[in-house]
């Protein structure tokens, strides 16, 4: 077969030929390589020994006696290196290696270590039911701040991205990024796109308000509310919550900023713009199996300083005595429930604060650990 094919034959009429598979002829065409044939070794059979040499029962016996004894020692070391240099020294023979010792530990199962048990992951939004479910969309928010261009020129770039449908949008300009800009940039953002369930944002002044000040809500908050979104802010420090929007903040600077050489503001802004049109039409079937979102209300007007009214969200990890701090106050959400994350719930509209427990082992299980009653002060807003 090879020799055909060196005289010009194609492996498909060499395979018809001999009446074997083109991928037969190609495994000895490509065997054969650069060697004349009779050098070439056409034995086909695997190249693992037909029989395999077994360690004797006596010698595990004695392995595991020897471990037992060794763990008992003055040292304590009873690894496999250490049962090797035991058995050596009592003149075993054949002498088995230390992987085989370690084969044999674990064939009988005498090994000290546990595996680490792997749990699946909990569902994207866990801690929301419903983003959970599928029945309603997140957009997460945050800020990439400390890019410096060539005269010490700072840029900042308010970036975001939803949780199920991976839709992107980003915003670069010149530092700082404050919060009437941010509002700025989600009106124009929704009104284009349409309006989620939940806002996410962690918990810097600019989307949060003031800290202050207790009780207050932020411009940024009092816009979310009046148009029915829910604010959800998270804690920075905590895995998990934020990974969709800090991946997106990665891969922007690598694909946007660390491609703008030299930077200006406006390359940045155009490169920007041009990454987050492809992204979109990437994603195109992913948006599409999206969880749907509301039209942005016609002829609406944002007035900052009408009484908010809604839903907030917080999510906190509690002390050791069980408090969160939460709107400048402290509160003990539960007798035992230390170190835990919980997830507070604002109700403006009922005066209330719920808080339920968190537990990524258990996504589904939320109960209620306190309700308290809470009215936010009603003051002029001044932010």
């Amino acid at each position: 077969m090879v020799a055909a094919v060196r005289r010009g034959d194609s492996l498909r009429a060499v395979a018809r030929r001999f009446g074997v598979g083109v991928a037969t002829v190609a495994y000895w065409v490509r065997r054969a390589r650069g060697r004349r044939l009779d050098r070439v070794d056409w034995h086909d059979r695997p190249t693992a020994p037909r029989r395999t040499r077994r360690t004797t029962a006596a010698i595990e016996d004695q392995v595991l006696r020897l471990r037992q004894e060794l763990t008992d020692g003055d040292l304590g070391d009873c690894g496999a290196r250490a049962i090797r240099d035991a058995l050596s020294e009592r003149g075993v023979r054949p002498l088995p290696a230390v992987r085989t010792i370690n084969r044999i530990l674990a064939r009988r199962g005498a090994l000290d270590g546990r595996r680490r048990v792997r749990r699946p992951p909990p569902p994207a939004g866990w801690y929301l039911p419903a983003v959970a479910a599928r029945q309603a969309e997140l957009d997460s928010f945050d800020i990439v701040e400390g890019l410096a261009m060539q005269g010490g020129h700072q840029v900042e770039v308010l970036n975001g991205v939803s949780l199920h449908g991976g839709l992107v949008a980003s915003w670069p300009g010149a530092a700082p990024v404050t919060a009437v800009g941010v509002v700025a940039a989600l009106v124009e953002h929704w009104r284009a796109v349409g309006l989620p369930a939940y806002a996410q944002f962690d918990n810097d002044p600019i989307f949060q308000g003031t800290h202050r000040v207790a009780d207050a809500l932020g411009r940024v908050s009092r816009l979310c509310l009046a148009l029915g979104v829910v604010p959800v802010f998270v804690p920075p420090h905590e895995t998990g919550f934020q990974a969709a929007i800090e991946s997106f903040n990665g891969w922007w600077q690598v694909r946007v900023w660390a491609r703008c050489r030299p930077a200006t503001l406006a390359s940045v802004a155009d490169r920007s713009a041009r990454y987050v049109r492809a992204l979109r039409r990437q994603r195109v079937v992913r948006l599409e199996a999206a969880p749907p979102r509301r039209p942005f209300p016609t002829g609406w007007e944002f007035d900052v300083r009408a009484a908010p009214q809604g839903q907030v969200i917080f999510l906190r990890r509690t002390d050791e005595h069980s408090r969160v701090e939460l709107l400048g106050q402290r509160w003990r959400v539960a007798e035992t429930w230390p170190h835990r994350l919980v997830r507070a719930e604002l109700d403006l509209d009922a005066e209330r604060l719920r808080f339920y427990a968190l537990r990524r082992r258990a996504p589904q299980e939320q109960p209620l650990l306190r309700e308290e009653p809470y009215q936010l002060p009603k003051r002029r807003f001044r932010g």
